[in-house]
């Protein structure tokens, strides 16, 4: 089932790279904003409650598609690469096991809890 959800995922990054060549921005433009929904993360600074509710709003695929369904009924090309952008970007942390941040640790998640860093064993 995990690797369904996942296969599920890549067809939802896919239709977000698909909305984007019908936009008139060049190509360069979805790489180079794929990243920045994770600005989100800096309501980490503050503690964790903060860091989950800005990480989830810039994560939350219901808000990337009311931002561009509203940049098509306004006729906002921003509003509409912003959306397709934040529903690329949510799809493609998925595929990475990110899901939306539970308040009280980063590492839980809508998916689970994160499996932490492997630390190498250095013989000490």
């Amino acid at each position: 089932m995990k690797n369904l959800l996942k296969l599920e995922e890549v067809a939802m990054f896919g239709l977000s790279i698909y909305l984007f060549t019908l936009t008139s921005f060049s190509w360069w433009w979805y790489p180079a904003l794929l990243l920045f929904p994770d600005i989100g993360m800096i309501g980490y600074a503050f503690n964790t409650r903060v860091g989950a509710l800005t990480y989830n709003f810039l994560h939350h695929k219901g808000i990337a598609v009311v931002i561009l369904l509203a940049g098509w009924q306004f006729g906002n090309d921003v509003l509409s690469l912003s959306g397709i952008i934040l529903f690329g970007h949510a799809s493609m942390d998925r595929v990475f096991g990110y899901g939306l941040k539970y308040p009280d640790h980063f590492q839980h998640t809508s998916l689970g809890w994160m499996k932490p860093q492997s630390v190498p064993n250095d013989g000490n």
